[in-house]
């Protein structure tokens, strides 16, 4: 580079990390606008007042404020961390195939969970979903394993391409077993899965907001641990060995990673797609490809993106619901195409 070029990169150096702060203090800022909308707005609208009441003088004998505190509060706050969990495992998901279309759900894992969901409502008749999300959990775990050994590549180790293939193989297959026993399950079952299958928040609690709590801490640190090799890894397997990138680790390390997080948000609010997809893309607008501010900034936008789903799937055709999967779809399907247009296959 010559020497004029050196100077100007040093120089616009000091203006990189005030304009990522601020982009990051912005989209924190309209994440909290979001989650006040989703505590006012359903089929019973509250007012500002009377909802900063709720939290500073609680009455349980006024309606109101029964449905924010036991209703809108954990709703808002499973959404929040569902949509933390995908925006994660979506960058890192990308960074780890050099795969701009790459998305939680490419690893089999929603595939896995709900398979796991299904023989748990079918077989032993569970119904909260304190008792079958236990089921996804391990339904997304052995899927994602099976999906890492079956994308290795024995002579030069994991292979992106074949992890890939690997994960929508083990996804038609588990989605034909899905299939097989729901047509084969009494109607009351067919009905319990189908509220968790279109990616519903609604009447999730506090047990299971717990739950992911922990799964999205364990998985943001573990992505937070292993940033510096994506950011090397994303350039290319060669150069990220030249970096003396430890491949074989931190291809385990963001497959665990990807496999506790999206089975964590999958397990909790159903499948939901795109949302992992579009939220890396959103952030790489404000910061640049250094994932050690690409992965909170697209967990920021994924928990923006899922909100406003959920909260257009309640008034749309108020008093009823539309599933909040339901809304991500129609509004990641755009951006999908678009994508697809922007990103050739060869470059693929």
């Amino acid at each position: 580079m010559p020497s004029g070029d050196k100077q100007e990169a040093k120089a616009s150096r000091p203006f990189q990390r005030p304009k990522r702060l601020w982009g990051l203090a912005a989209t924190v800022l309209v994440l909290a606008g979001v989650s006040l909308l989703s505590l006012a707005v359903g089929s019973r609208s509250v007012p500002l007042g009377e909802l900063l009441d709720t939290f500073r003088a609680y009455d349980p004998l006024n309606n109101r404020h029964l449905v924010i505190w036991e209703l809108r509060v954990p709703r808002t706050i499973v959404a929040i961390l569902a949509g933390l969990a995908l925006g994660i495992a979506g960058a890192v998901m990308q960074a780890i195939t050099r795969n701009p279309l790459a998305e939680p759900g490419l690893l089999g894992i929603n595939a896995g969970a709900a398979t796991a969901v299904i023989i748990g409502i079918a077989a032993f008749q569970l119904t909260a979903m304190i008792q079958y999300v236990w089921f996804a959990f391990v339904g997304a775990g052995l899927a994602g394993i099976a999906v890492f050994i079956l994308g290795q590549a024995h002579e030069t180790g994991t292979n992106p391409v074949r992890l890939v293939l690997a994960g929508a193989g083990l996804s038609v297959m588990l989605g034909s077993l899905t299939g097989i026993i729901m047509l084969n399950a009494p109607l009351e079952v067919v009905d319990d899965f189908r509220h968790w299958w279109a990616g519903s928040i609604e009447g999730r609690g506090f047990d299971v907001a717990g739950v992911l709590a922990v799964a999205v801490t364990i998985g943001l640190a573990v992505a937070l641990f292993i940033s510096r090799d994506l950011n090397a890894v994303a350039l290319g397997r060669d150069l990220g060995v030249a970096l003396g990138v430890r491949l074989g680790r931190t291809w385990v390390l963001a497959c665990l990673c990807v496999m506790l997080l999206a089975g964590a948000a999958t397990a909790s609010t159903g499948p939901i797609g795109f949302v992992g997809l579009v939220a890396p893309h959103m952030a790489r607008l404000i910061t640049s490809p250094d994932h050690r501010w690409l992965l909170p900034l697209s967990a920021l936008f994924a928990a923006i993106l899922l909100l406003c789903a959920d909260i257009v799937g309640r008034v749309v055709v108020a008093p009823a619901e539309v599933a909040a999967g339901i809304v991500a779809l129609l509004i990641g399907g755009p951006f999908f195409i678009a994508v697809v247009r922007r990103y050739r296959l060869a470059r693929l």
